[in-house]
This record gives C-alpha cells, structure tokens and sequence, in this order.
C-alpha cells in the first residue's frame, strides 16, 4: 500500500468521525468525537501540505477542548434546583414532549397524576432545565422516585450524582431520609446503581432499588 492510499484512509476516518459528531445528540460526544475528526484532519492536511486546512482544524481542536473543558466541570454552581408546582403548565408540556423517551427507553410504567404528596423539581444547568425529578413522599419518611429523567443532550453531565447528593437540597425539608424506586428496564437499573442505590433487603421485590439521602451512601 502506497503513501498517498494511507493518506486518502486518514482523510476518509477524519471525515467518518465529523459527520459522526453532526450525528450525536449529547453534547458532550458531540465534542469529543468532532476533536477526533479535528486532529485527524490535522494529521492528513500536513500529510498532503495542506496547511491551510492544518490550521482550520487546529484551531477547531482547539475549541472543541475548550468546551471540553467547561463541559467536564463537577462544580455545583453549574447546578440549581427549581421546585415546581404539580399542576405546572410548563410541567405538562415538558412531560408531553419528552413523552416517547421516557415510555420507550427508561421508565415505561410511568404515568403522571398530580398529588398534594408530589415533589417536583427540575434540575437546572447554567439556568437550562436539563433533567426533571418527580417524587411521592411516603409517611415511613422515604420518597418513591417515580421519575428521573434528563434530557438527551445533558446525559452525560453529572445531574444524576448531584441530585441524589446532600448538596443539591431537592429533598431539604422534605423530611425524607431514604429515596427508592422500583426497576423496570435493566438501563433503569444499571442507572440506579450507578446513582448508588441497592436492591432493598427489607422488601421480596426483585426490582426495588433504595438509597441513604442523607449520607448519599446505598442501603444495605
């Protein structure tokens, strides 16, 4: 295989891996895999002296690392917390347009009935409502999870690990000392365990999962 083949194949995956960015709906694989692209690209412009095109793409790696960089930041002020009513409007809508993703991927079960026992809240980043929390308190002072649900593009940006954290005060005053939910898809599960909740030993059901709200630490 000759040099200029090897150089067509660099520019071809540089190529495969920026369409592949346009593609994504995380924001945050966006980015990573537009910075593939970006430095392949590079690689193959200075292949073929194509330096024009070396400095273009340099300088997109270079802002692709920079919102990186801002994207990969766990500060809790990127974070807020915004209680809403049950009978919101803008609830409503947001459970009505993210309706399908929610049935078909993550919580099939869930049906919403506004109750005066309800707590609801959406989770806030850089003032973007990007995840939504909806909650049952119960008179043993736990809270039953009946959604948790963050929208595609803020997936991977922490949300969950700060909302089941003492610091996000979603359950300050709430009385609420442990938060459970029942399991209905094994991406609902591998979800909660990787929150830090464990199968609950105190009940026969396979598929409850239960966590400490106060120490953020799993119940066993």
């Amino acid at each position: 295989m000759n040099s200029s083949v090897v150089y067509e194949i660099i520019g071809y995956v540089a190529s495969a891996f920026i369409i592949a960015s346009l593609l994504q709906r995380s924001i945050l694989r966006l980015r990573l895999i537009g910075l593939v692209g970006a430095i392949g690209f590079v690689v193959y412009s200075v292949l073929i002296a194509a330096y024009p095109i070396a400095v273009v793409n340099l300088i997109a790696a270079g802002i692709h690392l920079y919102f990186l960089r801002k994207l990969s930041r766990y500060k809790h002020e990127v974070f807020s917390v915004l209680h809403v009513d049950a009978n919101s409007r803008y609830l409503a809508r947001f459970l009505e347009y993210y309706h399908d993703e929610i049935a078909h991927r993550f919580q099939p079960e869930f049906s919403y009935e506004p109750r005066p026992d309800e707590m609801v809240a959406f989770i806030l980043r850089d003032m973007v409502p990007a995840g939504l929390f909806i909650g049952r308190r119960h008179d043993d002072r736990s809270v039953e999870v009946e959604l948790d649900f963050v929208i595609p593009q803020y997936r991977d940006f922490k949300i969950g690990p700060y909302l089941y954290s003492p610091e996000s005060g979603v359950f300050t005053g709430s009385g609420c000392t442990r938060a459970w939910a029942v399991a209905s898809t094994p991406e609902h599960i591998a979800y909660l365990e990787r929150m830090g909740f464990h199968h609950d030993p105190t009940v026969e059901l396979p598929d409850r999962y239960v966590v400490d709200l106060e120490s953020g630490a799993a119940v066993t």
